[in-house]
């Protein structure tokens, strides 16, 4: 199908150089990356069959056309080729095999791809369930790629996000770099977000006509939600399913709240939706509704959340369960036995229910085989990145001292109360100059585990430089980007020579922390070695 001009493509285009030193890792680029590869799998192909290619066209912008996808990025967008197999269409909300109708909305011609929004579909493919989909918005709205498809082919779409990561971004060669592990699942695949950050762009504050004599009529409350895919608007959302019970029930009390309150909005705002958890003994009264409870000897803070509550009775606890949504009031989190106490604009993982399987998973990596026959065991933890504690806390009982270092010092100051709260003697917290991170630890790098979580631009060249020459004998590298994951490992791997270090990849798996969406997490584990020795003659 087709409904306009097309513009002249000749085929040729400006290969995008990626500088092994220097990448990004972004988004744009690991498109690009996929992008990239599927044509030259594809010229490949048409080499081998001397097939030539049939003359092309670029339809022009808004365009409706059909096309079939190939490929899923790791994006979560779908890859198509065009007629001539020289340029390729990017198409949200769809699997391979699927044939589908698309609007053009933007085109890269010098980089052979277009940009293009979902209409319907044709036919669709193998991967395809439509029944699956648990959401209203999804195939306008940008937060979710994956709900049309089962939970297993998400998974293993996720670890090959994984391996292509590895294989794009690390620059080693194949054999530097272990089998990627399955994906760990997320126990809940639906209602599992402890945390939502909806929007709206414009306040109504002067707003609404006024006649002689009578006062201003109300002004329209704007579109308080995400943004649509592909376009800078934003999209109404009255629930997300993906949120936990009580954080729903807090985005329809804050869409409530901010329309009747939209004169005191001069601009728009980001909301925040938080879910804060206190166990209660059964012994002891609930907590009235109004009430800030006290969590591991923590107040709350009053009068921070939406007033709802959700209670449920657990074996020997009540746990009640509150939306908070001022970024600088405390939220409570559970993981297993071991309570957290956080800004709740701060960052902490976003679903729960994988965190006691994440962090058991990490406690099995921590300590290699035979380290108690060793003649200096692995037994103290430096965690960098160190936020409010989780790794530092649920890998102490392993460790005879356990240290977290953050350049935060909000974050440190959170760690330290949940260290208190949680009774780890053991366990202490620094806040750390980013120039000299390791300068005062003090442990032996031979018997020190190193765990770091860095944010989604992964590590600086200057950490990386600090950890070679700190030289931790074991690391885990936890990661919420797996290009950048990858990037980094890699200068581990390679090592400097003049300090005779250099690190060897253990094993490497993904954890689906967000179901339904494209992202996936990751956990390098690797472990010191030297360079081999010159052979003298």
């Amino acid at each position: 199908m087709q409904n306009a001009p097309k513009k002249h493509f000749d085929g040729k285009r400006k290969k995008a150089k990626v500088d092994k030193n220097n990448k990004s890792s972004g988004h744009d680029e690991v498109l690009l990356c996929d992008i990239n590869r599927l044509l030259k799998c594809n010229e490949t192909e048409q080499s081998e069959t001397n097939g030539d290619s049939e003359p092309f066209s670029l339809p022009e912008k808004f365009t409706e056309i059909d096309v079939k996808i190939s490929e899923l990025s790791s994006t979560g967008d779908g890859l198509a080729l065009a007629e001539n197999g020289k340029y390729v269409y990017v198409v949200p909300f769809t699997v391979p095999g699927d044939t589908v109708r698309v609007k053009l909305v933007k085109h890269f011609e010098s980089l052979s791809y277009s940009l293009t929004d979902f209409v319907k579909v044709i036919e669709p493919g193998p991967q395809r369930n439509d029944a699956l989909i648990g959401c209203k918005y999804f195939g306008e709205c940008s937060g979710c790629q994956l709900q049309m498809m089962s939970y297993d082919d998400q998974l293993a779409h996720k670890r090959r996000i994984v391996e292509k990561a590895y294989a794009n971004f690390s620059g080693l060669i194949p054999e530097l770099v272990p089998t990627i592990g399955e994906t760990f699942a997320s126990p809940m695949q639906y209602g599992y977000r402890t945390k939502l950050t909806p929007h709206f762009a414009h306040g109504g504050a002067g707003k609404g006509s006024k006649k002689d004599g009578e006062e201003p009529s109300q002004p329209q409350v704007p579109p308080i939600g995400f943004t649509y895919k592909n376009r800078r608007l934003d999209m109404d959302i009255e629930d997300c399913p993906l949120g936990t019970d009580i954080v729903r029930r807090g985005l329809t009390s804050e869409r409530k709240r901010v329309a009747e309150n939209i004169r005191s909005y001069k601009r728009g705002a980001t909301l925040l939706m938080r879910e804060s958890t206190a166990r209660i003994p059964k012994d002891a009264a609930p907590t009235a509704d109004g009430e800030a409870p006290t969590v591991g000897g923590i107040a709350a803070t009053p009068n921070a959340d939406t007033g709802d509550v959700i209670r449920i009775e657990r074996e020997n606890y009540i746990e009640e369960k509150r939306c908070v949504t001022d970024n600088n009031a405390t939220s409570f989190e559970y993981v297993d036995d071991y309570i957290f106490s956080n800004k709740a604009g701060a960052f902490f993982q976003n679903n729960n229910s994988i965190l006691s399987g994440f962090t058991e998973y990490i406690r099995s990596q921590a300590i290699p085989a035979g380290n108690d026959k060793d003649a200096k065991p692995i037994k103290y933890l430096l965690d960098a990145y160190s936020g409010s504690g989780l790794f530092t806390i649920t890998l102490s009982p392993l460790f005879k001292s356990s240290l977290g270092v953050d350049i935060g010092g909000d974050s440190i100051v959170s760690a330290r109360e949940n260290a208190r709260a949680n009774k780890l003697p053991n366990t202490g917290f620094a806040a750390a100059d980013a120039a000299t991170l390791f300068k005062d630890v003090p442990y032996p790098p031979d018997q020190t585990l190193l765990v770091i979580d860095p944010p989604r631009k992964g590590c600086s060249e200057d950490f990386l430089r600090q950890m070679l020459d700190f030289k931790p004998r074991r690391v885990v590298y936890v990661s919420c980007n797996v290009h950048t994951q990858a990037r980094d490992v890699a200068v581990m791997v390679q090592g400097d020579e003049k300090q005779n270090v250099r690190y060897e990849i253990e094993s490497v798996r993904g954890f689906d922390f967000f179901p339904q969406t494209g992202h996936v997490e990751g956990v390098a584990i690797l472990n010191r070695t030297s360079f081999p020795q010159a052979e003298t003659v």
